[in-house]
């Protein structure tokens, strides 16, 4: 496979909790403990977990929308980990983000044309009539009237906001795109829809994807490989069909049988995982392995030894005790 086009180096995001009327600090928010990913030029790498798992906040570090705690970033072989604002500047074309509402993430005030144009204004120099014709290509390859230019988001249904996002993260020609739950607030007939043109799109720029969701079945459908989180941490990675066919980790296990079979003969007969307890808080995580306290297979050795995440097979990766002992 070639080189990494994003990789991600023991990252770290913790965010500071204060408490009393000093606002003293207390405590740390662990949204993402110590998670490692290479990302390769052209695919689409899969993130999903239970929400409030931390797969938004490494998609938005990946980028530097967040600043780390710790651990390393690079993006097509620069370190942005530390950079300034200046130093990333040159960088920001090459990684852009579509987010999970579009209604919130365009600005009510600006037209189409605006907010597609404005990365134009601020990375490109170009003439009045060579941005007009960029937006108009823009919107063609998202499939957007070119007449609805004039026009303002909310004349617009979800679908149609979420192909703007994607006309303006576009618009400076990313290698790397992060898609950050982008079907989420979208019907399931316009989802579709959204999905044909994400595809079409990176086959024919080549485009990389760091897909964010919580919906398993798009992301079989989608991801080439799929990395599976619990409270900031990565607990199984592996290529997407070994993943869905053989889940390793008791925690890929729960969530896959918790999939929808859509043959009604087959259904009654599966085995459902049922996880008891509630998942622990990210700023109080437990000891040893994170997912103890609501694993089926717990032993004693995951209560006082955090398991280390190792290769399991060829492209597959996963960090439990269990497959210690295999």
């Amino acid at each position: 496979m070639a080189e990494p086009l994003v990789q991600i180096d023991g990252l770290k995001v913790h965010f500071p909790v204060y408490a009393g009327i000093f606002r003293r600090h207390v405590g740390d928010v662990k949204a993402v403990d110590d998670v490692s990913l290479d990302i390769f030029e052209g695919e689409t790498l899969g993130l999903v977990g239970e929400s409030g798992c931390g797969k938004s906040t490494v998609g938005r570090a990946a980028i530097r929308l967040y600043e780390l705690t710790d651990g390393s970033v690079s993006v097509d072989g620069q370190d942005i980990s530390n950079s300034a604002a200046g130093d990333l500047r040159p960088v920001r074309p090459k990684m852009q983000m579509i987010f999970q509402d579009p209604q919130a993430s365009l600005n009510p005030r600006m037209t189409v044309a605006a907010i597609i144009g404005e990365p134009l204004d601020e990375h490109r120099s170009l003439s009045p009539s060579e941005r007009t014709a960029r937006i108009y290509e823009l919107m063609d390859q998202v499939g957007l009237n070119r007449e609805f230019a004039n026009r303002y988001p909310h004349e617009f249904s979800g679908g149609q906001r979420q192909r703007i996002g994607i006309a303006r993260a576009l618009a400076l020609n990313p290698k790397f795109i992060v898609c950050d739950e982008p079907l989420a607030a979208l019907d399931v007939s316009i989802q579709a829809q959204v999905v044909n043109l994400l595809e079409e799109l990176q086959e024919k720029y080549g485009l990389t994807y760091l897909f964010i969701s919580h919906d398993l079945s798009m992301i079989r459908r989608i991801a080439d490989r799929v990395a599976v989180m619990y409270l900031g941490k990565i607990v199984e990675l592996a290529p997407r069909d070994a993943l869905y066919d053989d889940p390793a980790h008791p925690y890929t296990q729960a969530l896959l049988s918790a999939v929808p079979e859509p043959d009604p003969e087959r259904e009654p007969g599966r085995q459902h995982i049922i996880l008891s307890g509630d998942v622990p808080s990210p700023s109080d995580p437990p000891s040893g392995c994170n997912f103890c306290t609501r694993c089926p297979q717990v032993m004693d050795i995951c209560r006082v030894k955090e398991p280390a995440f190792r290769a399991i097979g060829e492209g597959r990766y996963a960090a439990c005790h269990l497959l210690e002992t295999t």
